[in-house]
């Protein structure tokens, strides 16, 4: 099952790295066409100085020369400032004229394409991106892609969630493609009520307020909150006074990396074997992690031991009661009732089973 995730995932990598190579080959030859119409107007612009200098004989001036030409390319007409007396004359510049007009048309028209081409492509990619996120169900929002932001989506990704990334700097993303091959993006300000909608905010199940700016973090989570009364926050705070400020703005749960750094570090010491059991879960092929599924509300009251709550995929580690009551290693005589939560050790496929099993119970 992995290998086939890792199958769709390189798939979908070099589907849009061929997309990326069609708009850098499309783009590179309007370049060349840009060079060359740039290069055939030098040329004409040679040729016609030169010829209008030894048109112009002794009474002629390379600076005259070079005004004739230009005036004669451009079709501005200002008037004969070298004398053209003969046939040969006249049809050397009418040479000049035409091939000049065509030349910076090509030019012009060129240039004109390059840059329509990078804006259209721009605003059918993004429209592509919001077709696929207007898809989503119960996914999560990344506001901030920085070094914290795609630590995030590393572990959703990890354990098969969805999400939507939104940053200021579009770089960040096309950064991040290889790693994340299946990346949906938005490109703003997070704070901005349009494109929260445009992440769908509302069927969101929730979001990550963890750009490095607090005062950022903090108008993100009014707005979220304003967009969706029920979705859970998690915020980053750079400052410890921020926290509580956060948390009165709407946020469920607020990080200081200062903080939660330091208790790691301590751990590390006090407890290296625990840590060290974590931080091989992370590091895993197999994307073990601590779980929690939530029974659904009109789950029936059942047995522990009626239940099917050990598997290859799934370990259960304890029950959070409706109450807020934890029991931990539950015994074969405990209830789990609608409302309570399991918490569980699995990888993504037991976490999958493991809310099928609960949902099967009901019927």
């Amino acid at each position: 099952m992995r290998d086939s995730k890792r199958g769709e995932q390189r798939q979908r990598l070099l589907r849009l790295q061929e997309a990326d190579v069609r708009v850098v080959t499309s783009l590179q030859r309007i370049v060349l066409r840009i060079v060359w119409a740039g290069l055939a107007v030098l040329a004409l612009i040679g040729i016609g100085t030169i010829g209008f200098y030894q048109i112009g004989g002794d009474t002629g001036n390379w600076s005259d020369a070079l005004y004739m030409t230009l005036i004669t390319i451009s079709t501005v007409g200002y008037g004969e400032i070298i004398p053209l007396h003969s046939l040969e004359d006249r049809l050397f510049a009418g040479f000049i004229a035409i091939s000049g007009l065509g030349a910076l048309t090509f030019l012009f028209t060129s240039l004109s394409v390059f840059f329509l081409e990078k804006d259209l492509d721009h605003s059918l990619r993004r429209r592509r991106m919001e077709k696929r996120i207007q898809k989503l169900r119960q996914h999560f929002i990344i506001c901030g892609f920085g070094r914290v932001g795609r630590s995030v989506g590393r572990e959703l990704q990890n354990t098969g969630r969805h999400f939507v990334a939104i940053d200021t700097e579009e770089q960040r993303f096309e950064e991040s493609l290889e790693k994340f091959p299946a990346l949906l993006y938005l490109q703003g300000d997070a704070s901005d009520d349009d494109l929260l909608e445009a992440a769908d905010i509302e069927d969101a199940r929730g979001l990550f307020a963890v750009t490095g700016d607090d005062s950022r973090n903090l108008m993100i989570i009014i707005t979220a909150r304003q967009l969706n009364a029920g979705l859970r926050i998690v915020a980053r705070a750079q400052e410890q006074r921020n926290i509580e400020k956060m948390r009165k703005a709407g946020a469920n749960e607020v990080i200081s990396p200062d903080f939660t750094g330091g208790i790691r570090l301590a751990s590390a010491m006090v407890r290296p074997h625990v840590v060290g059991f974590l931080d091989e879960m992370i590091r895993s092929d197999k994307n073990v992690r601590i779980e929690e599924v939530p029974v659904p509300a009109n789950f029936p009251q059942t047995r522990v031991g009626d239940l099917r709550l050990r598997s290859p995929d799934y370990i259960l580690l304890a029950v959070r009661e409706k109450d807020g009551a934890w029991v931990f290693n539950p015994k074969v005589d405990d209830i789990v009732q609608a409302g309570a939560t399991i918490i569980a050790l699995a990888n993504p496929s037991g976490r999958a089973q493991l809310k099928a099993h609960l949902i099967e119970k009901m019927s």
